[in-house]
């Protein structure tokens, strides 16, 4: 291998970073951006490795990182599309509409809006859980100083809810399917994550005096509309048990769930010319799904030269709790999944505690700067009021929330090892 593939390697993923980071200014997808570096690097590292014993270990390498992507895109494409029927169907805003009153305390609907979308991000994907909770918030039409505090709390709630669930938060996927922590680990998170989400609603609803009024929608849903839905919380509830007791992978779950609702569309007529089942597939966030593609295969080809090597170097220097504390911090600014890609990669040894720590750090860090998740985005593309300066003002707040709940966090995966020891 030539001396300059490494540092063009390096180059490449640099370029595909910050491709990602100023996505707004260049105009260009970030998922045709990094898809285009991961690809090209891996191809580098084909055509310059001649030798026979490291083009076969370039190979390996490659085989190998397709299979994580492969596991992690078909669980996926299974979870998001369960959540685009529902969500199509009008099942997810019946049920929102159902709980909340004619009139509440601007103060309790922010408390409920927080809950919700926690609640309701540990199922769906992000971007799903924030598109649903905007449209609740746009829809109340409060004035824009009290808007940005709705919106702020939905960010932090829906990267918070995220963090306890596989199905929530693709990182938390991630760092599961490598064998770090276990679902039960997991779920131990959900405390300390809704304690943050609470303080932080807490901080933000004390000028809000006034009276909420909610248009209330219904939409006519069918019973098989319902029946998939419980196909969805037993697939959900089925891919913990299953994986807990049986050992089995979490995408092999889904898809037999995923199965189980094209078949029952099948039998109860949904299954139409005019609206195939199948369709669904199609419906979901393939740009999101090409952007992890692309990151992942970016990441791979860097632990191919040994560039993620530096991250040891980071918790060689400081106390592990410290370093993930950090990486939580820079998850703000660079996008959480190649973030944890590059310590999976990096092999950095930690204890489940710290896995558990690291966990909540990569999944709410990005909380901390409306850019720093796909929940920011997705908000500040829907809320014309929300920008990086609007959304700065509530840094301090934000930032106390982070640390309680990482506390936390730190304090329930303490406890957890002393019982099991």
């Amino acid at each position: 291998m030539p001396e300059f593939l490494p540092y063009l390697l390096i180059a490449l993923a640099i370029a595909g970073l910050l491709a990602v980071i100023f996505e707004e200014v260049i105009h260009i997808n970030k998922a045709q951006s990094v898809l285009f570096f991961g690809a090209f690097s891996w191809i580098l590292l084909f055509m310059f490795s001649p030798e026979p014993a490291i083009h076969e270990q370039v190979r390996a390498g490659l085989e190998h990182n397709i299979s994580e992507i492969a596991s992690l895109w078909l669980f996926l494409v299974a979870a998001m599309t369960f959540v685009a029927y529902l969500n199509k169907k009008g099942l997810i805003e019946n049920i929102i509409y159902r709980l909340l009153p004619a009139q509440i305390s601007e103060r309790k609907l922010l408390f409920l809006t927080g809950i919700f979308s926690f609640v309701f991000s540990s199922l769906a994907d992000n971007i799903t859980a924030t598109l649903v909770s905007v449209a609740l918030i746009l829809s109340l039409r409060l004035p824009a100083a009290k808007t940005l505090r709705f919106a702020t709390v939905v960010v932090f709630a829906v990267n918070s809810g995220g963090v306890a669930m596989i199905t929530g938060d693709v990182t938390t996927l991630m760092i599961f399917l490598a064998g770090k922590v276990s679902i039960t680990n997991l779920l131990l998170l959900s405390l300390p994550a809704l304690l943050a989400v609470l303080l932080l609603a807490f901080m933000l609803a004390r000028p809000l005096r006034e009276t909420a009024i909610i248009e209330h929608k219904h939409n006519d849903v069918q019973r098989v509309d319902v029946m998939i839905a419980c196909v969805f919380m037993t697939t959900i509830l089925a891919t913990m048990a299953g994986n807990v007791l049986f050992d089995i992978p979490p995408v092999l779950t889904f898809l037999s769930g995923l199965s189980v609702m094209f078949l029952l569309a099948r039998a109860y007529g949904e299954d139409t010319e005019h609206d195939p089942i199948m369709d669904y597939i199609r419906q979901i966030e393939f740009d999101t799904l090409m952007f992890f593609l692309g990151i992942l295969l970016i990441v791979g080809a860097m632990k191919e030269i040994h560039a993620l090597d530096g991250f040891l170097d980071l918790y060689a220097v400081v106390p592990v709790w410290v370093a993930n504390f950090l990486m939580g911090l820079l998850s703000a600014i660079i996008d959480n999944v190649p973030l944890t890609a590059a310590l999976l990669k990096a092999d950095v040894q930690m204890n489940t505690a710290e896995w558990m720590g690291l966990t909540y750090a990569v999944g709410v860090g990005g909380s901390l700067l409306i850019i720093g998740s796909a929940a920011g985005i997705v908000a500040m593309s829907k809320i014309n009021e929300l920008t990086f300066g609007s959304y700065l003002r509530y840094l301090l707040a934000l930032l106390l929330a982070y640390l309680v709940g990482y506390a936390g966090v730190l304090g329930m995966a303490k406890i957890l090892l002393e019982t099991a020891a």
